[in-house]
């Protein structure tokens, strides 16, 4: 199925909202080769709009291990809990950096699911992440 067309201003208006930056995992659009994807946080097929309240900048891979998701298991309680919704909660609300800023940690039901649910701590992502920390690219300054 083919997704809505996402105008080029929206799309401008997604990123700069995003700071450049993957809603989930945060890393840089500028550190990786080419562009991140536009994100439906709540997927088309559910229902989910084609608007600013309702997307997200999205690295590729979080994108794909997304898919059509939007709820996951909590690891402390076990229950089904929603994803994090980059439009309309704050990261450090549901995220924190570990001491090494390698890590995501969650620090609610929701931030805990979409870690487990996105692989935010990918071995991949995190020996990147390991790269860009020498480089002084990570972790991101940011303000949502």
């Amino acid at each position: 199925m083919s997704g809505t067309h996402i105008s080029d201003a929206l799309r401008l208006a997604v990123r700069t909202r995003d700071q450049f930056l993957c809603a989930y995992c945060k890393t840089a659009e500028r550190i990786v080769v080419g562009d991140f994807t536009i994100d439906h946080v709540v997927p088309e097929a559910w229902g989910g709009p084609t608007e600013l309240d309702n997307l997200c900048l999205a690295c590729w891979r979080c994108n794909l291990i997304k898919g059509q998701r939007i709820v996951g298991a909590d690891s402390v309680s076990g229950e089904a809990v929603r994803f994090f919704h980059p439009a309309q909660q704050s990261w450090p609300d549901h995220f924190a950096w570990s001491d090494s800023g390698l890590i995501v940690a969650g620090l609610t039901p929701t931030g805990r699911a979409t870690i487990d649910g996105l692989k935010l701590n990918r071995p991949a992502l995190v020996e990147s992440r390991k790269l860009w920390m020498d480089a002084g690219w990570h972790p991101p300054n940011f303000d949502n």
